[in-house]
């Protein structure tokens, strides 16, 4: 895996780019959501900074979280 994926040489692109890729798939653990992917994300980030204001690592982290996602886009498995 970490020749595969360590190099990065399958795809480079910025966390916004792929937090609209996120918006081309549907998650098998949520296949009926009327959203976009990307909103849920903010959702998170957004509940996250309410709840921890002081917290700004943990705001990225809830933005961050299913990112891991796109790679369904790649060939991966869900």
């Amino acid at each position: 895996q970490s020749a595969q994926y360590g190099s990065c040489s399958q795809r480079r692109m910025s966390v916004m780019e792929a937090l609209e890729l996120l918006d081309q798939l549907v998650d098998e653990s949520d296949p009926d959501v009327d959203f976009p992917n990307s909103f849920h994300a903010f959702q998170t980030a957004e509940g996250i900074r309410r709840a921890h204001p002081d917290k700004d690592w943990f705001h990225l982290v809830g933005l961050l979280h299913d990112l891991g996602k796109v790679l369904v886009l790649f060939g991966e498995p869900q």
